[in-house]
């Protein structure tokens, strides 16, 4: 029987990005509800070796406005300049801003950390997951580039298990570094005491 399921994503968009840290190749996709999420790649990713790889997730507040309230504007730009660095792989950033919950819903999130919850606890008081994500999407991503394995650029085992799940192998994870400060060590200690967030 013939399936005609619409495909989860699809490239729509490629063209060479210069950017501070080096040369990039951006790619966009469309996933099935039409939202833009893009990968990056440096040297040749589908040769069939093992890609150095990071999934990132937006975060307007951290990639953007440079907050100290997570460590993901730090992250980003550490992956940019360490994806260079290696000369070859890729940065998968995936439109699922605060864990998949939405902007809104994030900022109502840190309304209630100001009142004292953590980050898990403030999701589930607005009646949500502590993380939404799904990792389909990045999996799918990471096949039409034709990377099948990855040494994966986390702290999230979620996010090697997601991966995995989805058909793409994890030969290994490298950490990514994070600087607690007065504004985020609470949040990085709740990552790994509650969600279980390698060093």
């Amino acid at each position: 029987m013939i399936s005609f399921e619409q495909p989860p994503v699809r490239r729509v968009a490629s063209a060479t990005l210069p950017t501070t840290y080096g040369e990039y190749t951006l790619h966009v996709y469309n996933d099935a509800d039409e939202q833009e999420h893009v990968a990056l790649t440096v040297g040749e990713v589908a040769d069939g070796r093992p890609v150095l790889t990071r999934l990132h997730s937006e975060c307007l507040t951290g990639d953007v406005f440079a907050s100290q309230r997570c460590d993901c504007g730090e992250q980003l730009e550490w992956t940019l300049a360490h994806l260079q660095e290696a000369g070859r792989g890729a940065l998968l950033y995936l439109r699922q801003e605060g864990r998949g919950i939405g902007l809104a819903n994030k900022i109502r999130a840190y309304a209630l950390q100001e009142q004292g919850l953590d980050t898990v606890d403030a999701n589930l008081a607005l009646g949500l997951p502590a993380d939404r994500r799904d990792y389909r999407l990045a999996a799918e991503m990471l096949r039409d580039l034709g990377i099948h394995s990855v040494t994966l650029l986390t702290n999230n085992p979620q996010k090697i298990r997601g991966l995995e799940r989805h058909g793409i192998l994890v030969l290994e994870r490298l950490p990514v570094p994070a600087t607690p400060n007065c504004h985020n060590q609470f949040y990085l200690e709740t990552k790994r005491r509650r969600m279980g967030h390698l060093e």
